[in-house]
């Protein structure tokens, strides 16, 4: 599986209207989880977030959010933002454009957020102009950093290496609450947390409504 740990500056310049991170102005990193909520994976972050006073922001994909309201809820209630991941999580590379923007909408009836993810980094340019000229645009949010932890093939060594190795302030994170992922972040999320709360840095969500 092919994937860069870290978003080389020419590939942000295909989508320069998105964000791919957060000014350099505070020593602060945005942590991002996507393809919750999930029951159980989605509370062991919830938990360890807790610990150190950190706000994150969850992208999430809309039947989940149906099937698991309360872990939604509880994500809101603790403070921290959320985000559109499209309702079934789909590919926008195999995804015609009036389909795409449906399923995003049909989100959106459960997801109150101008925030905007796609599944995968997948969409195309035609997909982004449109998300942007809405009646109600939305931001679309990619990363700067990659966990690496949707990827069976690493260890969680590893994983938490990608994260150690490439961030710092402003840097946007990918992790993802969902099983497929659950060995690694399990290990990976504790050690990024520990160790740049100790480097003084603060965990901040990322603003929407804004």
């Amino acid at each position: 599986m092919f994937y860069l740990a870290k978003t080389p500056k020419w590939v942000r310049k295909l989508f320069t209207g998105s964000i791919w991170e957060m000014p350099e102005t505070k020593k602060a990193i945005y942590l991002t989880f996507d393809d919750g909520p999930h029951p159980a994976i989605t509370q062991f972050v919830l938990e360890e977030l807790d610990k150190y006073d950190a706000k994150a922001t969850f992208f999430c994909i809309g039947k989940n959010v149906v099937e698991h309201p309360g872990v939604f809820k509880k994500i809101l209630e603790l403070g921290h933002a959320v985000g559109n991941h499209t309702h079934n999580h789909l590919n926008g590379w195999k995804t015609g454009n009036v389909k795409y923007l449906q399923n995003i909408q049909e989100a959106r009836n459960y997801i109150d957020s101008d925030l905007f993810r796609p599944p995968y980094g997948r969409i195309t340019s035609k997909q982004h102009k449109l998300l942007m000229q809405q009646d109600e645009p939305l931001k679309v949010v990619m990363w700067s950093v990659l966990s690496g932890d949707f990827d069976v093939s690493i260890t969680p060594g590893k994983c938490l290496g990608n994260v150690l190795k490439n961030s710092k302030s402003g840097s946007v994170i990918v992790f993802h609450d969902s099983e497929k992922a659950f060995e690694r972040l399990q290990y990976a999320l504790p050690a990024v947390l520990k160790y740049f709360s100790e480097q003084g840095y603060r965990f901040e969500k990322i603003d929407t409504k804004s």
